[in-house]
């Protein structure tokens, strides 16, 4: 089971992967809107995550955890969308990002739904 400090570190670790790849996008109108997007939405999985540790209550808790799952799957969106329009041709690298996206995507929604179930049952 992955620890506080790690699972801060991967979401962490993620956007700094995402800001260094978009480093590597060519220059054009379509890469500027989807680095745009990459860099709010990767940077705000980070950061509100982080907060997410220092929820005043439950309902805070589920708020921010809620923005997380939110903003992964947009940055999961926008990593596909960089993909399939070739942005960065035959990519491991990108590849690598959307996995990562796509697992952040999915343990942030599952924390949500048990969040939200536990606030249920301890109402």
């Amino acid at each position: 089971m992955i620890n506080k400090d790690e699972f801060l570190n991967r979401t962490k670790s993620f956007a700094i992967s995402v800001f260094k790849i978009i480093e590597r996008f060519p220059k054009s109108k379509a890469s500027d809107v989807v680095s745009y997007q990459l860099l709010r939405s990767s940077s705000s999985v980070a950061a509100n995550h982080r907060a997410s540790y220092r929820a005043k209550s439950k309902p805070d808790f589920i708020n921010k955890i809620k923005i997380v799952a939110e903003e992964a799957d947009e940055n999961l969106f926008w990593l596909e969308l960089a993909k399939e329009a070739d942005i960065l041709k035959n990519d491991k690298d990108l590849d690598l990002l959307l996995k990562e996206a796509n697992e952040l995507t999915a343990i942030f929604t599952s924390s949500l739904k048990t969040a939200k179930q536990n606030s249920l049952v301890t109402s």
